[in-house]
């Protein structure tokens, strides 16, 4: 692992925070709320309205921080979640409720990521990181958030699906909210760029466009999947909660094990080669999983699949930043999450519809067609943009 400054360390410590917080809720959120009498068809609708959220929101914050600075805008999310959290806490209200959710992310995990702010995050860190050890720095911030996922989603369990669960996410922010406030915003510096300005942009976009293709394609794959994998392992295997959140954790460490790893292999491999090579042995999990004999061996499945996809977070993170100037990484921080959320967003509406036939396997399959194809284009596209080899 590269020197890492204590500038980054400390927005590093911010998503550590944060994370701990979203994996209690993954848990506990969407239980909590059908104690107090939420339909399952309610809650899909908040959820939805949620990710709208993060899309109108995330399109605008990139180019934004690229402009005004990054700080700012992270500072932002943490105040928004403060107020969140606080809403949970003090009324059990239907609207109130899933307003806090709404804006505050509730239920929906996201690594520990400033939720729909992440691009600005994301632009923020990458400045103290330099361009060859992209893929390492990245890995390791991801691997941070998997594992407090892990801690939260254990947290929860102790907590239970009560409204003092909410004291979790406010402490998060008002830790994340200060190490945030100690922690500089570098100044941008203005790149030298030979050929014409213009020029240098066309080409960029150019790189943008197609990750953002590429993305959806991957994104596709994830959300005809991961969204019903508590409801697939009750319903295939007829598991409890209290089976389903132990694998569920297990999960979140392999991942961070694997997040590590991978950023230790973009030194030697390179970042697209990592990509790569770990989202295959992912693949094959992908396509096995729905054809596993037992809970057991399905769980085992579950933590391969889980560690080589979601290992590579930090790494394809690496990319994406690194096909722009540093002037413009917020830009790219929004194309890239934009255009897996959007996907994932609808493609659970078609898995529910498999999944209601009895189709246990059909969506799982052809996630893995969509997420074949991700893997097939991705070297061919981004092999001479890697930028382990800057």
């Amino acid at each position: 692992m590269p020197p890492i400054r204590p500038e980054a360390k400390k927005l590093m410590g911010a998503r550590l925070a944060r994370s701990i917080a979203q994996g209690a809720l993954v848990v506990d959120f969407a239980l909590y709320v059908t104690k107090l009498g939420w339909s399952a068809t309610f809650l899909g609708v908040v959820f939805a309205l949620a990710i709208l959220f993060a899309v109108l929101l995330t399109a605008t914050i990139g180019p934004a921080s690229d402009r005004f600075g990054r700080k700012r805008f992270v500072l932002i999310f943490e105040a928004i979640a403060i107020i969140a959290s606080l809403l949970g806490l003090l009324s059990q209200a239907p609207v109130a409720l899933a307003c806090a959710a709404i804006i505050g992310g509730f239920g929906r995990g996201a690594n520990g990521a400033a939720g729909p702010f992440a691009p600005a995050e994301q632009s923020w860190l990458s400045g103290y990181i330099d361009k060859r050890d992209f893929g390492a720095v990245l890995s390791l911030n991801i691997a941070i958030g998997f594992f407090g996922m892990a801690i939260g989603a254990v947290l929860a369990g102790v907590i239970g699906a009560r409204q003092p669960l909410f004291i979790l996410p406010l402490a998060a922010s008002l830790v994340a909210a200060t190490l945030l406030i100690i922690t500089p915003d570098r100044a941008r510096s203005v790149e030298v760029v030979r050929n014409n300005e213009a020029a240098a942009s066309k080409v960029e976009n150019g790189l943008l466009w197609r990750l953002a293709g590429l993305n959806v394609l991957n994104g596709t794959g994830i959300g005809l999947s991961g969204p019903f994998m508590s409801w697939w392992f009750a319903a295939k295997f007829h598991a409890s909660a209290s089976s389903i959140g132990p694998a569920l954790a297990i999960g979140f460490i392999a991942a961070g094990v694997a997040s590590l790893t991978s950023g230790h292999l973009t030194r030697r491999l390179g970042t697209v080669r990592t990509v790569v090579l770990m989202r295959g042995i992912g693949l094959v999990s992908l396509f096995a999983l729905p054809f596993a004999p037992s809970f057991v061996v399905a769980t085992f499945i579950y933590a391969v699949r889980s560690a080589f996809n979601r290992g590579t977070a930090g790494a394809r993170q690496a990319v994406a930043l690194g096909l722009v100037r540093g002037d413009r990484r917020g830009l790219a921080a929004s194309v890239n999450t934009i255009s897996v959320l959007v996907p994932r967003g609808i493609a659970p509406a078609l898995a529910g519809v498999l999944f209601e036939t009895g189709a246990l396997a059909a969506p799982f399959l052809l996630a893995g067609l969509f997420q074949g194809a991700y893997l097939f284009f991705y070297p061919r596209v981004f092999a001479a943009h890697d930028p382990s080899r800057s």
